[in-house]
Protein backbone atom coordinates (compact mmCIF):
# COMPACT_ATOMS: atom_id res chain seq x y z
CA UNK A 1 0.00 0.00 0.00
CA UNK A 2 2.70 2.39 1.16
CA UNK A 3 4.48 3.70 -2.06
CA UNK A 4 8.08 3.57 -0.60
CA UNK A 5 20.72 4.14 -5.66
CA UNK A 6 27.85 12.15 -8.64
CA UNK A 7 28.72 11.20 -11.42
CA UNK A 8 32.30 10.53 -10.13
CA UNK A 9 34.79 12.96 -11.51
CA UNK A 10 38.23 10.99 -11.73
CA UNK A 11 37.51 8.45 -9.12
CA UNK A 12 33.94 8.92 -7.72
CA UNK A 13 31.56 11.26 -6.07
CA UNK A 14 25.48 8.76 -3.25
CA UNK A 15 24.83 11.45 -0.74
CA UNK A 16 21.73 10.93 0.41
CA UNK A 17 22.04 14.36 -0.49
CA UNK A 18 18.94 13.98 -0.08
CA UNK A 19 18.99 14.84 3.90
CA UNK A 20 20.73 18.45 3.49
CA UNK A 21 18.97 19.71 1.29
CA UNK A 22 16.19 22.27 1.84
CA UNK A 23 13.88 24.24 -0.17
CA UNK A 24 11.98 27.55 0.58
CA UNK A 25 8.52 26.27 1.11
CA UNK A 26 6.71 28.71 -0.76
CA UNK A 27 8.64 28.09 -4.13
CA UNK A 28 10.41 24.08 -3.84
CA UNK A 29 12.81 24.04 -6.82
CA UNK A 30 13.63 20.47 -7.83
CA UNK A 31 17.53 19.56 -8.35
CA UNK A 32 19.82 17.54 -10.16
CA UNK A 33 20.82 14.29 -8.20
CA UNK A 34 23.65 12.05 -9.66
CA UNK A 35 24.39 8.38 -8.27
CA UNK A 36 27.04 6.26 -8.88
CA UNK A 37 27.04 2.79 -7.95
CA UNK A 38 30.09 1.54 -7.69
CA UNK A 39 31.06 -2.50 -6.20
CA UNK A 40 33.87 -2.83 -3.15
CA UNK A 41 36.72 -5.33 -3.53
CA UNK A 42 35.97 -7.75 -1.07
CA UNK A 43 39.92 -7.96 -0.41
CA UNK A 44 40.48 -4.77 0.57
CA UNK A 45 39.91 -3.86 4.30
CA UNK A 46 36.92 -1.86 5.11
CA UNK A 47 38.18 -0.41 8.06
CA UNK A 48 41.00 1.92 5.88
CA UNK A 49 38.23 2.26 2.82
CA UNK A 50 36.37 4.56 5.36
CA UNK A 51 39.40 6.07 6.39
CA UNK A 52 40.41 6.99 2.70
CA UNK A 53 36.85 8.34 1.87
CA UNK A 54 37.00 10.60 4.88
CA UNK A 55 39.89 12.23 3.65
CA UNK A 56 38.47 12.68 0.43
CA UNK A 57 34.99 14.02 1.52
CA UNK A 58 36.98 16.43 4.10
CA UNK A 59 39.45 17.97 1.38
CA UNK A 60 37.10 18.09 -1.42
CA UNK A 61 33.77 17.19 -1.53
CA UNK A 62 32.68 19.31 1.76
CA UNK A 63 34.13 22.00 -0.11
CA UNK A 64 33.13 22.24 -3.03
CA UNK A 65 29.82 24.49 -3.03
CA UNK A 66 28.09 23.41 -6.31
CA UNK A 67 27.59 20.16 -4.57
CA UNK A 68 25.04 21.11 -2.30
CA UNK A 69 24.31 17.50 -0.93
CA UNK A 70 26.57 14.16 -0.93
CA UNK A 71 25.74 10.73 0.60
CA UNK A 72 27.68 7.44 0.83
CA UNK A 73 25.36 4.48 1.47
CA UNK A 74 26.45 1.20 1.87
CA UNK A 75 24.21 -2.24 1.66
CA UNK A 76 22.54 -3.08 4.04
CA UNK A 77 19.35 -5.34 2.42
CA UNK A 78 20.19 -5.20 -1.21
CA UNK A 79 21.05 -7.88 -3.83
CA UNK A 80 24.54 -7.21 -4.09
CA UNK A 81 26.66 -7.04 -0.89
CA UNK A 82 29.60 -5.21 -2.62
CA UNK A 83 27.34 -1.90 -3.81
CA UNK A 84 28.39 1.24 -2.43
CA UNK A 85 26.63 4.12 -3.59
CA UNK A 86 28.27 7.87 -4.05
CA UNK A 87 24.98 10.08 -4.36
CA UNK A 88 25.59 14.18 -4.75
CA UNK A 89 22.94 16.74 -5.28
CA UNK A 90 23.06 20.36 -7.95
CA UNK A 91 21.13 22.75 -8.29
CA UNK A 92 21.08 22.65 -11.75
CA UNK A 93 22.56 20.46 -15.02
CA UNK A 94 25.67 23.10 -16.07
CA UNK A 95 26.33 22.66 -12.32
CA UNK A 96 27.51 18.73 -12.09
CA UNK A 97 29.61 19.73 -15.13
CA UNK A 98 31.28 23.26 -14.06
CA UNK A 99 31.67 20.94 -10.20
CA UNK A 100 34.24 18.63 -11.81
CA UNK A 101 36.40 21.21 -12.63
CA UNK A 102 36.51 22.69 -8.55
CA UNK A 103 36.98 19.10 -7.95
CA UNK A 104 40.03 19.19 -9.73
CA UNK A 105 41.21 22.35 -8.29
CA UNK A 106 40.54 20.92 -4.64
CA UNK A 107 42.25 17.68 -5.39
CA UNK A 108 45.38 19.53 -6.60
CA UNK A 109 45.10 21.92 -3.35
CA UNK A 110 44.47 18.54 -1.15
CA UNK A 111 47.37 16.70 -2.31
CA UNK A 112 50.11 19.55 -3.81
CA UNK A 113 52.45 17.11 -4.10
CA UNK A 114 52.12 14.81 -7.44
CA UNK A 115 53.30 11.90 -5.82
CA UNK A 116 51.76 11.89 -2.76
CA UNK A 117 48.18 12.66 -4.98
CA UNK A 118 49.14 9.54 -7.19
CA UNK A 119 49.32 7.74 -4.31
CA UNK A 120 46.12 8.51 -2.90
CA UNK A 121 44.17 7.38 -5.62
CA UNK A 122 46.10 4.61 -6.53
CA UNK A 123 44.90 3.20 -3.18
CA UNK A 124 40.97 4.96 -3.03
CA UNK A 125 40.73 2.84 -6.54
CA UNK A 126 41.82 -0.01 -4.87
CA UNK A 127 39.13 -0.55 -2.80
CA UNK A 128 36.78 -0.86 -5.85
CA UNK A 129 36.10 -3.28 -8.96
CA UNK A 130 36.54 -1.87 -12.53
CA UNK A 131 32.37 -2.19 -12.36
CA UNK A 132 30.22 1.30 -11.94
CA UNK A 133 26.82 2.84 -13.39
CA UNK A 134 25.80 6.58 -13.29
CA UNK A 135 22.18 7.84 -13.54
CA UNK A 136 20.67 10.95 -12.92
CA UNK A 137 17.25 12.38 -11.61
CA UNK A 138 15.67 15.35 -10.80
CA UNK A 139 13.70 15.66 -7.50
CA UNK A 140 10.07 15.55 -7.14
CA UNK A 141 9.25 17.84 -4.51
CA UNK A 142 5.99 18.54 -6.08
CA UNK A 143 5.11 15.35 -5.10
CA UNK A 144 5.70 16.25 -1.29
CA UNK A 145 8.87 16.10 0.75
CA UNK A 146 9.78 15.41 4.25
CA UNK A 147 12.99 17.17 5.36
CA UNK A 148 15.24 15.15 7.51
CA UNK A 149 15.87 17.04 10.98
CA UNK A 150 18.63 15.21 12.98
CA UNK A 151 21.74 16.08 15.03
CA UNK A 152 22.33 12.12 15.41
CA UNK A 153 26.18 10.83 14.12
CA UNK A 154 24.62 7.31 13.88
CA UNK A 155 23.67 5.58 10.59
CA UNK A 156 20.53 5.70 9.56
CA UNK A 157 18.20 2.75 7.52
CA UNK A 158 17.77 4.90 4.09
CA UNK A 159 15.03 2.78 2.21
CA UNK A 160 14.90 3.04 -1.70
CA UNK A 161 12.16 2.29 -3.41
CA UNK A 162 12.34 1.95 -7.48
CA UNK A 163 8.98 2.12 -8.97
CA UNK A 164 8.22 1.98 -12.57
CA UNK A 165 5.51 4.75 -13.99
CA UNK A 166 3.49 3.48 -16.39
CA UNK A 167 3.96 6.73 -18.51
CA UNK A 168 0.35 6.63 -20.06
CA UNK A 169 -0.33 10.03 -18.62
CA UNK A 170 -3.28 8.17 -15.92
CA UNK A 171 -2.77 8.26 -12.25
CA UNK A 172 -3.19 10.74 -9.23
CA UNK A 173 -2.86 10.99 -5.94
CA UNK A 174 0.65 10.37 -4.77
CA UNK A 175 0.84 14.10 -3.05
CA UNK A 176 -2.30 13.67 -1.09
CA UNK A 177 -0.88 10.30 0.06
CA UNK A 178 1.56 12.05 1.06
CA UNK A 179 0.59 14.55 2.64
CA UNK A 180 -1.98 12.45 5.05
CA UNK A 181 0.31 9.47 5.28
CA UNK A 182 4.31 9.68 4.85
CA UNK A 183 4.17 13.38 6.37
CA UNK A 184 2.13 12.20 9.39
CA UNK A 185 4.44 8.85 9.86
CA UNK A 186 6.68 10.21 12.83
CA UNK A 187 8.83 6.80 12.23
CA UNK A 188 9.79 8.39 8.79
CA UNK A 189 12.06 10.77 9.30
CA UNK A 190 12.81 12.24 5.51
CA UNK A 191 10.83 11.36 2.79
CA UNK A 192 12.57 12.31 -1.41
CA UNK A 193 10.81 11.16 -4.13
CA UNK A 194 12.75 11.88 -7.27
CA UNK A 195 12.48 10.18 -10.97
CA UNK A 196 14.38 9.81 -14.02
CA UNK A 197 16.38 12.24 -15.92
CA UNK A 198 19.41 10.37 -17.39
CA UNK A 199 20.17 6.45 -17.06
CA UNK A 200 18.89 2.95 -18.08
CA UNK A 201 15.40 3.40 -17.19
CA UNK A 202 13.00 6.39 -18.32
CA UNK A 203 10.23 4.85 -16.46
CA UNK A 204 12.43 4.80 -13.07
CA UNK A 205 10.50 6.71 -10.55
CA UNK A 206 12.84 6.07 -6.99
CA UNK A 207 11.21 7.79 -3.32
CA UNK A 208 14.09 7.73 -0.41
CA UNK A 209 12.50 7.02 3.43
CA UNK A 210 15.03 7.41 6.39
CA UNK A 211 15.00 5.86 9.86
CA UNK A 212 16.45 5.60 12.65
CA UNK A 213 16.37 1.99 13.13
CA UNK A 214 15.14 -1.06 11.34
CA UNK A 215 12.89 -1.08 13.92
CA UNK A 216 11.44 2.53 13.30
CA UNK A 217 11.00 1.08 9.36
CA UNK A 218 9.23 -2.05 10.72
CA UNK A 219 6.71 -0.18 12.90
CA UNK A 220 6.09 2.56 9.80
CA UNK A 221 4.27 -0.38 7.68
CA UNK A 222 1.80 -0.57 10.45
CA UNK A 223 1.48 3.49 11.58
CA UNK A 224 0.84 3.92 7.59
CA UNK A 225 -2.02 1.62 8.04
CA UNK A 226 -3.55 3.53 10.78
CA UNK A 227 -3.24 6.94 9.01
CA UNK A 228 -4.80 5.27 5.49
CA UNK A 229 -7.93 4.30 7.36
CA UNK A 230 -7.62 7.20 9.23
CA UNK A 231 -7.85 9.61 5.89
CA UNK A 232 -10.00 7.66 3.65
CA UNK A 233 -12.39 5.47 6.86
CA UNK A 234 -14.66 4.12 3.54
CA UNK A 235 -13.26 1.15 2.53
CA UNK A 236 -15.16 1.63 -0.54
CA UNK A 237 -13.61 5.67 -0.78
CA UNK A 238 -10.25 3.68 0.06
CA UNK A 239 -10.12 1.56 -3.04
CA UNK A 240 -11.11 3.95 -5.11
CA UNK A 241 -8.43 6.13 -4.26
CA UNK A 242 -5.63 3.44 -4.48
CA UNK A 243 -6.82 2.08 -7.79
CA UNK A 244 -6.75 5.69 -9.66
CA UNK A 245 -3.25 6.45 -7.83
CA UNK A 246 -1.75 3.20 -8.56
CA UNK A 247 -2.37 3.85 -12.30
CA UNK A 248 0.53 5.76 -12.89
CA UNK A 249 2.67 2.47 -11.96
CA UNK A 250 2.79 -0.96 -13.82
CA UNK A 251 2.78 -2.38 -10.32
CA UNK A 252 6.58 -3.15 -10.59
CA UNK A 253 9.02 -2.17 -8.31
CA UNK A 254 11.95 -2.96 -6.00
CA UNK A 255 13.35 -2.33 -2.91
CA UNK A 256 16.81 -1.80 -1.50
CA UNK A 257 17.65 -0.93 2.21
CA UNK A 258 21.09 1.28 2.68
CA UNK A 259 23.35 3.04 5.74
CA UNK A 260 23.98 6.10 5.25
CA UNK A 261 27.68 7.21 6.45
CA UNK A 262 26.63 10.30 8.64
CA UNK A 263 30.69 11.56 9.32
CA UNK A 264 30.36 11.85 4.87
CA UNK A 265 26.79 13.74 5.01
CA UNK A 266 26.66 17.29 3.33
Amino acid sequence: MKKKSNLVYGLLILTFLLSSISYAQEDPKPVFITVTTLHRNLDSDGKDWKKTEQEYFDKVTSKNDLIIGSEILTHYYTENSSEILHVSAYKTWEDIEKSGDITDELIKKGWPDEKARKAFFDKQRSYYTTRHSDEIYTSQPAAGEKQLKTDSKEPMIVYIRRSQLSMNGQGKGLKEFNEKVTMKNPYVKGYYPYRHAWGIDSRDFMEAFLFDSMSDFDKSNDKDDELVKAAWPKEADRKAFFDEMNKAFTGLHGDYIYHNEPTMSK
